[in-house]
């Protein structure tokens, strides 16, 4: 199945049904008065999360989706009927954006979770309605409010305990394949893992957690080298990031190079992202001699100022893996106590999760704003060089006016 984590959509909730005129005509009853019903409410357009879909392909082609319009209203006082409600299923994780104002309308976070994206029109009015005893025939009536349509943009995140961060090949997948059931493609070049992949790993009977594999990142990912920073987003919702760095390089680069690397994009992409708690794990530690480990060691923690946990473990021969597992489901229970307990850490966190989510936001519709102008042939300023500028631009008054668009 195609993975799909961002779409734009059109809704159109259901236009309400017409009032009806009409007048009772029945033998023996020559004036028998109004009798024209009320038509009927449209139906509205609703979102639900389901936790058996985990990408929005079902919306990548069809992209218009309307409501049922309620019935006209008929005589002898009949109500028209009210038009079927139509509800849209996403996966879990789903954040629902107004494209026109760029307004968060819900964030589809619990299986289940219902989301109101449309209101149906409101039905119009019967001549019945309006009958009194200064107006015994009326001939007035009201047709339906017409239902509301949107524009919106679908963005998922994948919802994760924890979160994998490193460069392409820095063992990544092979980690997820250690200590979980998931099986992602593993090679030996670069950009192996296309797609986000999702592992459960099973610490004891009934304690486990959820981990996140994103492509990896490059140097230079923040302006859209490799695969770019937008998978980057799937890690605003773990709860820990894991840093992994391979110890011994096929190119044989520098591992505190690579480090610092992953590090820099973090902060670009959010510095608010970097403030989570995360772990350093270095990989393929048997691919180095025992005697070189902790030189190694060392020297990526002086490049990184690094003062958090540290481990060392080989992904592929599971050494390491059980103990950082055990760790990680140790953590993740203390943090929920401590969550429960203690307020003034739970609102900590909860400030932290809304600058990760804003700064997110930020920079996915910058990424936005720069494929549109790229599809319009027009330049941001930040793209535009000396050539770009014409010097002469007080004669061309007659010409079009272009707008440069400043980020």
């Amino acid at each position: 199945m195609k993975f799909v984590d961002e779409v734009s959509i059109r809704v159109k909730a259901g236009d309400g049904g017409n009032g009806c005129m009409s007048f009772r005509r029945e033998k023996f009853i020559e004036n028998g008065g109004p009798n024209g019903g009320d038509g009927g409410d449209g139906g509205s357009i609703f979102m639900i999360a389901d936790e058996n879909l985990n990408t929005l392909v079902d919306y990548r082609y069809t992209r218009h989706f309307d409501a049922e319009r309620g019935s006209n209203g008929g005589s002898t006082d009949c109500t028209g009927r009210k038009g079927e409600d139509l509800v849209l299923r996403v996966p879990v994780g789903t954040t629902v954006i107004d494209a026109s104002t760029q307004e968060i309308i819900g964030d589809l976070t619990k299986a289940g979770q219902r989301l109101l994206v449309a209101h149906g029109g409101w039905h119009g009015l019967g001549n019945t309605r309006f009958k009194s005893s200064t107006n015994r025939a009326p001939r007035q009536t009201t047709p339906g409010k017409p239902g509301e349509q949107r524009d919106l943009k679908l963005e998922m995140k994948v919802l994760a305990d924890v979160g994998l961060l490193g460069l392409p090949n820095a063992g990544k997948s092979t980690f997820i394949r250690s200590v979980s059931a998931a099986k992602p493609k593993v090679a030996d070049y670069p950009f192996t893992t296309l797609v986000p992949n999702l592992g459960v790993v099973s610490v004891d009977r009934w304690k486990s957690f959820v981990i996140a594999d994103i492509p990896g990142l490059i140097e230079g990912a923040s302006d859209g080298a490799g695969l770019g920073i937008r998978f980057l987003k799937h890690l605003a919702r773990t709860r820990l990031l894991l840093h992994l760095v391979d110890m011994a390089p096929l190119d044989e680069s520098d591992p505190a190079d690579a480090a610092e690397v992953i590090v820099n994009e973090l902060v670009k992409f959010s510095p608010a992202l970097s403030d989570r708690d995360r772990w350093l794990v270095l990989n393929k530690c048997d691919m180095l001699p025992e005697d070189q480990h902790e030189a190694v060691k060392a020297q990526i923690i002086e490049r990184l100022n690094w003062t958090g946990p540290v481990y060392m473990i080989a992904a592929i021969a599971k050494q390491g893996t059980e103990r950082l597992s055990h760790d990680i489901m140790r953590y993740l229970e203390d943090r929920a106590d401590r969550l429960a307990n203690d307020p003034a850490y739970a609102e900590e966190l909860a400030e932290l999760d809304q600058r990760i989510e804003d700064e997110a936001r930020a920079q996915l519709q910058a990424l936005d704003d720069k494929r549109a102008l790229r599809r319009s042939g027009v330049k941001s300023v930040h793209d535009m060089g000396d050539d770009d500028w014409d010097e002469d631009f007080e004669d061309d008054e007659d010409g079009p006016e272009i707008i440069y668009v400043r980020e």
